[in-house]
C-alpha cells in the first residue's frame, strides 16, 4: 500500500496532479478541496494517499490533510459510494461543510452533488452521522472558511477546456459541465479558478 508520496509536481490537470518522486512519476487523482492548495508546478509536495486496486487498474488519490484521506476512506464504506462519487463530493464540498450537511441532514445540499440522488444523499446522512464525529469533524458553517486560491497567472486559453474536462472527470454530463464553466467563466481566470466558481455555484455553503 502507498501510504505518502514526496516529490516535485510536474503537471496539474484537475483532478489528476502528476508528481516526480525521484524520478518516477505518479498520477494522482486529488478531490478540488486539496487541489486548491497545492504548489506550483516545479515545487515540491507531501500528499498523504489512499491505493484503489480494481480489476482493471490501481488508482492512487491524495490529500494534503490526514482528515480528508480519513473522510474519503470512510465515504467509500457507505452502501453504493464507490472512489469518484468520494472524489466528488470532497471537491464539491469541504470536511467541515459536509459534517454540517450530514449533522442537519440537508438532503437538499447533498444531493447538488454529481451522481448523488435523494437516496444517496439519505444513505450518507445515515450511515456518516456517527463516523463524522468519531472523527471529530467541526460541524461548524463555511462561512469563516478559507477561500482564496492560491496565487495565479493569467488565464491559459485551454482554462476553460480544462475545466469542463474536470467537472466531466468528477462526474457531470458534459452538458452540464460545458454550461456550468461557462457561466463562471470571464476569460480571464484559471482552470482552477472556474472549477472552484463552478462547484460554489452548484453547491453554495450550507
Amino acid at each position: 500500500m502507498i501510504g505518502r508520496l514526496k516529490g516535485e509536481i510536474v503537471a496539474k490537470h484537475p483532478p489528476q496532479v502528476l508528481i516526480d518522486v525521484v524520478g518516477v512519476g505518479y498520477e494522482v487523482e486529488a478531490p478540488m478541496s486539496t487541489f486548491y492548495d497545492l504548489p506550483a508546478v516545479g515545487e515540491s509536495v507531501t500528499l498523504i494517499t489512499h491505493l484503489v486496486v480494481r480489476e482493471d487498474a490501481h488508482v492512487l488519490y491524495g490529500f494534503l490533510r490526514e482528515r480528508d484521506r480519513a473522510l474519503f476512506r470512510n465515504l467509500l464504506k457507505v452502501t453504493g459510494v464507490g472512489a469518484k462519487m468520494a472524489l466528488a463530493i470532497l471537491s464539491g464540498m469541504d470536511a467541515q461543510q459536509f459534517a454540517l450537511c450530514v449533522e442537519q441532514e440537508d438532503i437538499t445540499a447533498l444531493s447538488r452533488l454529481p451522481g448523488i440522488g435523494k437516496k444517496t444523499a439519505q444513505r450518507l446522512v445515515m450511515e456518516m452521522k456517527d463516523r463524522v464525529m468519531d472523527l471529530g469533524f467541526q460541524a461548524v458553517p463555511a462561512a469563516g472558511a478559507r477561500l482564496g486560491v492560491t496565487a495565479v497567472s493569467a488565464a491559459e486559453p485551454s482554462a476553460l477546456s480544462d475545466a469542463v474536462s474536470a467537472l466531466i472527470a468528477l462526474g457531470y454530463r458534459p452538458a452540464d459541465a460545458n454550461r456550468m464553466a461557462r457561466s463562471v467563466d470571464d476569460g480571464a481566470k484559471t482552470s482552477e479558478e472556474i472549477i472552484r466558481s463552478a462547484l460554489k455555484a452548484v453547491t453554495p455553503p450550507v
